[in-house]
């Protein structure tokens, strides 16, 4: 069988809890979107109860990465009426707010668990490291196979979090900053934190 296939067959999206969050997201973004978010899911879930979090924590990881990109497609106008920019990074490029758009539309959809909205709107600059749920997600979306790349970090994942997370956050300031792109006040942030933090 396919990888593809088996991630599908894998996917939260065939709990009841969860479907209709998925019913929501499939309406809104593409199917190669929606195929992505669900290789999100999948793997966030993998790494999570590799990591021995709790049923509860794992059920928090599969409904935050299925809602990470629900705004992703959105037109900027509406991005930017779901998420005003806070910053100037926001306002030069409003598909960086997608993340606290996707949450704001999580909320509204009654999602109130907070550990799910801050993954969620954490999935773009990266979350506080105490946040196991957020990490994963984090993770999951820049490692995710369909993505071809951070390998490395994908199988760090599966038993050092921490460590992982740091080289994630890492590889994204470094890339940016190899650019010549400005940098996230949020993911600086998570940056400095995080080399305290191993």
């Amino acid at each position: 069988m396919p990888e593809s296939d088996l991630f599908t067959l894998n996917s939260p999206c065939h709990r009841p809890s969860i479907q209709p969050y998925c019913d929501r997201v499939r309406q809104m973004v593409s199917a190669e979107r929606f195929a992505h978010i669900e290789r999100v899911a999948v793997l966030a879930e993998t790494i999570a109860r590799s990591n021995g979090f709790r049923p509860d924590e794992v059920r928090a990881v599969g409904l935050a990465a299925v809602l990470h990109d629900a705004a992703r497609e959105l037109g900027h106008e509406e991005l930017l009426r779901l998420a005003p920019p806070e910053c100037e990074v926001e306002r030069a490029h409003p598909m960086a707010v997608h993340g606290r758009a996707s949450r704001a539309l999580a909320a509204s959809w009654g999602v109130t668990d907070e550990r799910v909205l801050d993954a969620i709107s954490g999935h773009v600059f990266g979350v506080a490291v105490h946040n196991r749920v957020g990490m994963a997600v984090y993770i999951a979306d820049v490692s995710e196979p369909g993505r071809g790349v951070n390998e490395d970090i994908r199988d760090m994942a599966m038993d050092n979090l921490l460590r992982a997370y740091q080289r994630a956050v890492d590889s994204k300031v470094r890339y940016l900053r190899d650019k010549g792109k400005a940098v996230h006040p949020v993911t600086l942030r998570v940056y400095e934190q995080i080399r305290h933090a191993t």
